[in-house]
């Protein structure tokens, strides 16, 4: 590999980096473009009323400008430590690799760029249970395709798919067979992305699937599938357990298994036991 590819490989995995920096967590919903109704959720009344809001609204990205001026300004007063006292990474991330992603994220990082590659794709925002659920939703032109839907990860968001998409809804001009089309619907996690971010408490994996088979049934879809990669297996995992109608499999790339008495503590969001849990012969 020459000097030139190298910057290139890393550059390419520094604007993946910095794209899901900004989905997950920069672009909060307050600097999106906001839906018509959204100024007026302040209001109880407003929030019931949108909560009940089962339509499907078109959606484009649009960061202003002033909101990526002041992060430039932010990332370029980042105050550093200490450099570490070893060449390794035995005290963590080096500090010169930090430094360097980070002066490619404040100076030649093109959020534009990013924001019009996701402005290509059908873009849309619908509310369920009261939270905005921003969403790409792209049909295959094959008859009969399967419709999946793809769930992103921690730290993570819809940018991790992007290069799935033409391959599954166009399986014949990849060297695959019209039988193996989907439709293709990628969310971003409430609170991720340009969803809107809860205001109550309980949106665990659990109460996010119920909001996917929502989604799903609220496109036309009668069947579909559901797949997903760390966090997002969590939530697919979730769903394959509430077993909606019209279901018919999930795929993980992160498959665990936790004793149920874990997993409830875990979606209630209650404190860690001050003894520890002991399951089987092992001291978790």
């Amino acid at each position: 590999m020459t000097k030139t590819d190298n910057i290139s490989t890393r550059r390419g995995v520094a604007d993946q980096a910095i794209a899901i920096m900004f989905g997950t967590l920069l672009l909060v919903p307050a600097v999106y473009a906001l839906p018509a109704h959204a100024a007026d959720l302040a209001s109880g009344t407003a929030a019931k009323a949108a909560s009940a809001d089962e339509s499907i609204r078109p959606f484009q990205i649009h960061v202003p400008q002033s909101q990526l001026d002041d992060l430039r300004k932010r990332i370029a007063d980042t105050r550093w430590p200490d450099k570490e006292t070893v060449d390794d990474a035995s005290q963590g991330i080096q500090l010169s690799q930090v430094q360097e992603l980070v002066r490619y994220w404040g100076t030649l990082y093109d959020w534009r760029k990013a924001e019009a590659q996701l402005n290509t794709l059908p873009e849309f925002v619908t509310t369920i249970d009261g939270v905005d659920i921003q969403f790409i939703h792209v049909r295959s032109r094959h008859p009969n395709a399967l419709p999946i839907i793809l769930t992103h990860g921690w730290p993570g968001s819809i940018f991790e798919f992007i290069k799935t998409i033409g391959p599954l809804t166009d399986p014949t001009a990849h060297g695959g067979r019209p039988e193996d089309a989907f439709d293709v619907v990628i969310p971003s996690i409430p609170g991720y992305g340009f969803s809107g971010h809860p205001v109550d408490q309980g949106w665990g994996p659990d109460r996010v699937a119920r909001a996917w088979d929502v989604l799903m049934k609220r496109l036309g879809y009668d069947h579909y599938v559901s797949q997903g990669g760390d966090h997002g297996s969590v939530i697919s995992d979730a769903l394959a357990r509430q077993a909606p109608k019209g279901l018919l499999a999930i795929h993980l790339n992160m498959p665990a298994t936790v004793p149920g008495n874990l997993m409830k503590a875990i979606n209630s969001g209650d404190p860690a036991p001050r003894e520890p849990v002991v399951t089987g012969a092992r001291s978790v």
